[in-house]
């Protein structure tokens, strides 16, 4: 049994029945959202062209409405319109449909006017349409919050609290309880194998809420801040904890220390930007990585790839895949040991893939089955240090880069940061680059570190 089963050993787990019913029930009500919105904007159009005296679905009529829907489905996406959240707030959901409305007939007068086409049209039936359609559109809206709300209630999210010595509220109503002493489960931040726990029990879950004593409370929120989930830990107080929002549940104070840094949409588009630039990479790739593979075999006995545990998103351990550079035998598996200018460890093949970060392709591999992205904070080895200190040591903000999936390159690459950790200085300048990444994520600023990334793949760090 591998370290990371013993991890988890002993961990309960929600029902799948039940955390794939919520999950479903979200998936089909945001597209009732999308269905609800459509024939909003339809049915508004329909009667404001009988308003006018046109015929509906006429020749020239039919056209420009199914543009302006699929114009206004993208936008409404991008505006989160979709979140799930506004299944059960009435003021987020009419505010981000209203917003995509109103950027939909900008666009949709702009290409009016660019075609000089303003004559073609019922300035009236357009008028009655834009009307009754955005009129629709807030109505089903609140209808549907009014019904989410009144059916499901608190049952729409899966929501898990933790018990560390702490209190237990009066109304625990729809929340899955653990005892964490029961479970073997503490706030250990010197533990990988401890945050791999956590992050094995939070997966299937929308929000977490601990209840500890007072001592305990800052290393809880550390562990949650990487944990890509709604945290939140309940307060009696406020404590110096650098939360994100102050909440209540049940009526009991809470202080939100963490959240997924990107939302649903932001997710969809760096994955897709992944999948996108890798799978043709991979093919083009192929010959010149069966040739590093077959040198390597050539150069010295044992396998072509070195996996090796490292932490990814949510604090959940995963192994990393490179083509391996070391002897066999002196392969470092816990990292402790940064590797050297002319470290007599690596072989001479490996010397040359370390150089040029040939080593790094296999982790394509990682990006395909989901576990890293193209772009991301570097994943650590368990045992890296930096002055006999373990990086997560130096600083305890080293946690709050696992929001985030790991990359392949980063912000902290592209500025130089790589190499052999010698000096506490060398690890504080990564995490600063990997958390103002973190804080500050765009497309366009991951498509700007890979091209930065093409004029350091061959670095005086890489030995």
């Amino acid at each position: 049994m591998s370290k990371i089963d013993l991890a988890i050993k002993g961990v309960p787990s929600r029902q799948p029945s039940t955390a794939a019913g919520q999950r479903n029930a979200r998936l089909w009500l945001c597209m009732l959202l999308l269905v609800a919105d459509m024939a909003a904007l339809a049915t508004g159009f329909a009667f404001g062209l009988r308003a006018a005296g046109l015929q509906w679905l006429a020749d020239g009529q039919w056209q420009p409405l199914a543009g302006g829907m699929i114009v206004y489905a993208v936008l409404a996406f991008h505006n989160q319109a979709y979140n799930p959240h506004c299944l059960m707030h009435m003021t987020q959901s009419c505010r981000s449909a209203t917003m995509a409305f109103a950027g939909t007939l900008l666009i949709f007068l702009l290409v009016v006017f660019s075609l000089k086409a303003t004559g073609q049209l019922s300035r009236l039936g357009i008028s009655a349409g834009i009307l009754c359609s955005g009129t629709l559109l807030v109505l089903q809206r609140l209808m549907i919050v009014r019904m989410v709300r009144r059916n499901f209630a608190d049952g729409l999210f899966a929501q898990l609290l933790i018990i560390d010595d702490g209190a237990i509220p009066d109304d625990v109503g729809g929340m899955v309880i653990v005892d964490a002493a029961a479970i073997g489960l503490k706030a250990d931040l010197d533990d990988p194998y401890m945050l791999h726990r956590l992050g094995t029990l939070l997966r299937d879950y929308d929000r977490a809420v601990i209840s500890c004593p007072a001592e305990r409370k800052a290393d809880w929120a550390q562990m949650l801040k990487g944990g890509n989930i709604l945290g939140e830990i309940i307060v009696p107080e406020l404590d110096p904890m650098a939360p994100l929002a102050v909440q209540s549940y049940r009526g009991t104070p809470t202080l939100v220390v963490s959240r997924g840094p990107l939302n649903l949409a932001n997710r969809a588009k760096k994955r897709l930007l992944d999948i996108a630039l890798t799978v043709p990479v991979l093919i083009l790739l192929a010959p010149l990585m069966a040739v590093v593979a077959i040198l390597i075999k050539l150069d010295s006995p044992g396998p072509v790839f070195f996996k090796q545990e490292r932490i990814g998103r949510g604090n959940m351990l995963f192994h990393i895949l490179k083509f391996r550079s070391m002897k066999v035998e002196q392969c470092d598996s816990a990292g402790a040991t940064s590797t050297q200018r002319d470290d007599d460890r690596i072989t001479r093949v490996g010397a040359f893939i370390r150089k040029t970060s040939i080593d790094e392709l296999p982790q394509l591999i990682n990006v395909l089955l989901g576990e890293m992205s193209l772009v991301g904070p570097r994943p650590h080895a368990l045992g890296s240090t930096a002055e006999e200190q373990l990086f997560w040591q130096v600083d305890r903000q080293y946690w709050h880069r696992h929001a985030l999936k790991p990359g392949i390159t980063g912000l902290a690459q592209i500025r130089g940061f790589r190499g052999a950790t010698e000096t506490r200085r060398d690890i504080l300048n990564r995490v600063e680059a990997d958390l103002e990444y973190l804080h500050g994520w765009s497309l366009m600023r991951d498509i700007a570190i890979l091209l930065g990334t093409l004029n350091v793949l061959v670095h005086k760090n890489a030995y």
